[in-house]
């Protein structure tokens, strides 16, 4: 896939700008502040329906304006897709394909694909499982869509479950008896719903893991073995829908007492985990922040070409500011993969990490104040 235009109106600090890009690879260039990044996130946006930046609308709207809009033609195998979001101050959302508005958001997921890599990425070995989670979601839901509603649901349940939980002692005394049949009817929710996600989660790693792997081999020069593995909070001995179900209910019954103290739900995919380990050793305290940059690094390798395989049409690569963290090798290694084979924007604060050949293969555009020029 390609993307050929690029139209932002209120959106961050660009009052009005239209992109279009002539090159497998662009390099936005320019200090920091000037409206780089923002450019890479509406992109995000278009792909994701998600900013990794910040979960309001109301972010991502100009200053002193009601509303913000992202358009797009992006060139598929079977032709051109243009594409439309309007944001807006405290309201829903439009989504818009070839000019018509979208009855479901979520059918707007699946038109353009990328893969975002900044240096905030390096949460995912440094931060918690939350942030693991969300990484785990937003790329499942660029290879199957699908998933975006079937976590949809899940949340919905989960939050009526969570409601029940605290309903138990807030009208009345601490001991007030939670409806146990309706209890039991979210239990059977939350256990049919986190079981779709618990099996989506689990073999979308196991098709990333060994990719991920290879990767990492190679950057570390044969030296690293990373492996890539799903904790879920429900333990499950094997990928069957009913065994899992079972298990999850169980686990369930057992936390009964911690739940109604806690007032929340302490079971399902929610608190999920993903465990990264190099040469044996848990990745989170391997105390190099080199190796973690080569983890995160070989992760989203590993996405693009997890993209690739599924989608059968190569992703974009957006690379938000990220040669400055990486060493010279490692800078080699991610350049070197990219080739002309995935459309690349890169953004940078000045042009010195890139060799002639790359520099004259590139569209070059200087970003100043949110407004975009040729160089």
């Amino acid at each position: 896939m390609y993307l050929k235009t690029l139209h932002l109106k209120h959106f961050r600090n660009y009052s009005e700008q239209a992109v279009e890009f002539s090159a497998a690879k662009t390099i936005l260039v320019g200090a920091n502040a000037q409206g780089k990044s923002n450019l890479l996130e509406s992109v995000e946006l278009l792909a994701t329906l998600k900013s990794h930046r910040t979960s309001r609308d109301g972010d991502l709207i100009q200053e002193g304006k009601s509303l913000s809009q992202i358009a797009a033609t992006v060139q598929r195998q079977l032709g051109p897709v243009n594409l439309g979001l309007v944001l807006r101050q405290g309201s829903r959302r439009t989504a818009t394909v070839h000019g018509e508005k979208l009855r479901r958001q979520l059918d707007f997921l699946g038109h353009i694909n990328a893969v975002q890599f900044s240096s905030l990425d390096l949460e995912l070995v440094r931060g918690g499982p939350g942030v693991r989670r969300q990484w785990l979601d937003t790329l499942l839901m660029q290879l199957e869509p699908v998933y975006a509603y079937i976590l949809g649901q899940y949340q919905q349940a989960l939050k009526q479950r969570n409601a029940l939980l605290r309903q138990a002692d807030s009208d009345g005394p601490s001991d007030r008896q939670i409806d146990a049949q309706q209890l039991a009817l979210w239990d059977a929710q939350l256990a049919a719903l986190g079981t779709r996600v618990m099996r989506r989660r689990a073999r979308g790693l196991e098709r990333l893991a060994p990719i991920a792997g290879a990767w990492h081999q190679a950057i570390s020069g044969e030296t690293e073995v990373l492996d890539t593995r799903y904790q879920p909070n429900v333990p499950v001995e094997q990928d069957d829908a009913s065994h899992i179900q079972a298990a999850f209910l169980d686990k369930i019954r057992q936390r009964a007492i911690a739940e109604q103290h806690q007032h929340t739900t302490l079971v399902g995919p929610h608190r999920d985990n993903i465990d990264f380990t190099i040469n044996g050793t848990p990745a989170r305290q391997y105390g190099s922040q080199g190796q973690q940059r080569t983890l995160v690094l070989a992760l989203k390798l590993a996405e693009l070409n997890l993209i690739d395989e599924v989608i059968a049409d190569p992703p974009l690569l957006l690379l938000d500011d990220v040669l400055a963290e990486l060493d010279l090798s490692r800078q080699n290694q991610l350049l070197d993969a990219i080739q002309d084979r995935f459309q690349t924007l890169i953004t940078t604060t000045h042009l010195g990490s890139f060799d002639a050949q790359w520099l004259q293969s590139s569209q070059i555009l200087k970003v100043t104040a949110g407004q975009i020029v040729s160089e």
